[in-house]
């Protein structure tokens, strides 16, 4: 298995096998590393704040999503409303459960404004811990000899 710790769907930690909803997951965290103007993982916070997803979830649950909008973007200040909209959108693609992750044609649509997002999310998302993630990333290198490629329509899907 190969991915960067932070970013892979929990299905791929757990064997379940590799699904086009993985590309989907990491999508997510990209979009919340985005809005929220830092990475996933920051080992120079303490805590739970040291892991983007975690303290996404406790402002989600709190209803104060706009508190981790990133601060030193003026655009994102300026539009935070659709900063949050977009930051759902990314817990949408974040569902431990991938079958309950929208497809990359949705999520496209979702962010051109076509569709909705889903509204009943589960925000635990955190697949265990980043911590535990890392401590497995040297075990997930050495099995990349054992992963099988899948074909491009696989992955991508009807768009």
């Amino acid at each position: 298995m190969r991915g960067t710790p932070g970013y892979l769907a929990p299905e791929w930690l757990h064997s379940a096998g590799m699904t086009e909803k993985v590309d989907v997951y990491s999508f997510g965290v990209v979009i919340m590393e985005i809005i929220c103007g830092r990475k996933n993982v920051d080992w120079s916070m303490t805590g739970e704040n040291s892991h983007l997803l975690s303290l996404f979830k406790r402002k989600a649950l709190e209803e104060r999503l706009q508190d981790i909008v990133d601060k030193k973007s003026e655009d994102m200040l300026i539009h935070v409303e659709e900063a949050v909209d977009v930051m759902k959108i990314g817990a949408w693609c974040l569902q431990s459960d991938f079958t309950k992750r929208p497809s990359m044609s949705l999520v496209v649509k979702a962010l051109e404004g076509v569709v909705a997002a889903e509204t009943n999310l589960n925000f635990d998302f955190t697949n265990s811990s980043v911590v535990n993630m890392v401590a497995t990333a040297d075990q997930e290198q050495e099995a990349v000899d054992d992963a099988s490629p899948l074909l491009p329509s696989v992955l991508s899907g009807p768009r």
